[in-house]
């Protein structure tokens, strides 16, 4: 249904304002058309002793229509040719899974109106990122300073060479660098600590490892987007701190939703949810069979 086109979620918050712009940007920049949704929990009237009775279809309705002008109109300020509104009553959530579908990209704010704002992600941005068909972006409210790399972590997985390949892609786009960081550590349980170990771990060996690990997975990359330069940055630490360590001269991050460090029986990978949850800058999740879509 929306096949060639960006989806942004908005419900007028600053956040989604900052989804909204962004999307439209993107859009220009893709040569795509731009789809925004508003999507409105059903009312229910309610009194002293509590919720009332639903409101009737033809309120609904005249709501939904309210909503539809206000969208259009702000639509209008974006300066996209291909645009296209819709505003329902219905789930925010089930609308943009269902889009996510057909879509290039899902674009959400980190949060909206609901919910408790001391929380830094919302519930809908946090189901998009975990069940989302297409890679999904959340945006927080624009800082506005000019930024000049794309931020990407890598670790070998199949949602790592996804993430790799938008990076790279939207690097290409934005004429900015890729800075690809890859993270590792010695788990406390290892040999190093442990007793009655016969051969110590070298340290240095581990790194030149990790270092050779990352060549790999890069490799080919600057030769099909020479316009892109590429840094590469190994560090050892965790990949949640590593990654955020990079985010201030950065326009965006990418990460795969499926790392070998996501918890197992977990949806969404643990680096991604922090990353989520502690960036000040945009985040794009990109999904496994995104990678293999475009194999």
């Amino acid at each position: 249904m929306w096949s060639n086109r960006i989806v942004v979620g908005y419900d007028g918050s600053d956040s989604s304002l900052s989804a909204a712009t962004w999307a439209a940007k993107e859009a220009q920049a893709r040569g795509l058309g731009l789809v925004i949704i508003n999507a409105m929990a059903p009312p229910v009237s309610g009194g002293a002793w509590g919720p009332g009775m639903q409101i009737g279809v033809d309120t609904l309705e005249k709501i939904r229509e309210s909503a539809q002008a206000a969208l259009d109109d702000f639509a209008a300020t974006l300066g996209v040719k291909d645009v296209t509104t819709q505003a329902e009553i219905g789930s925010p959530t089930g609308l943009l899974l269902a889009a996510s579908e057909s879509a290039e990209l899902i674009v959400v704010g980190s949060r909206g109106h609901g919910g408790f704002k001391e929380l830094l992600l919302g519930s809908v941005s946090q189901q998009l990122v975990a069940h989302a068909d297409c890679p999904v972006v959340v945006v927080r409210e624009s800082s506005g300073a000019a930024k000049n790399a794309v931020v990407v972590g890598v670790d070998g997985s199949k949602a790592s060479h996804a993430a790799v390949d938008f990076a790279f892609d939207y690097a290409s786009r934005h004429k900015l660098k890729v800075v690809a960081v890859h993270a590792w550590d010695v788990p406390s349980f290892d040999l190093i600590v442990m007793p009655n170990t016969p051969v110590p771990i070298e340290m240095g060996d581990i790194t030149d490892s990790e270092v050779r690990l990352t060549a790999e997975l890069l490799a080919g990359y600057e030769a099909n987007y020479p316009d892109v330069t590429l840094e590469t940055r190994v560090v050892r630490g965790t990949a949640v701190k590593a990654i955020l360590g990079t985010q201030s001269d950065a326009a965006l991050i990418v990460l795969g939703t499926r790392g070998h460090g996501s918890v197992v029986g977990a949806v969404l990978g643990s680096v991604s949810h922090g990353v989520l949850h502690q960036a000040s800058i945009p985040v794009v999740v990109v999904t496994q069979e995104a990678h293999r879509d475009n194999a």
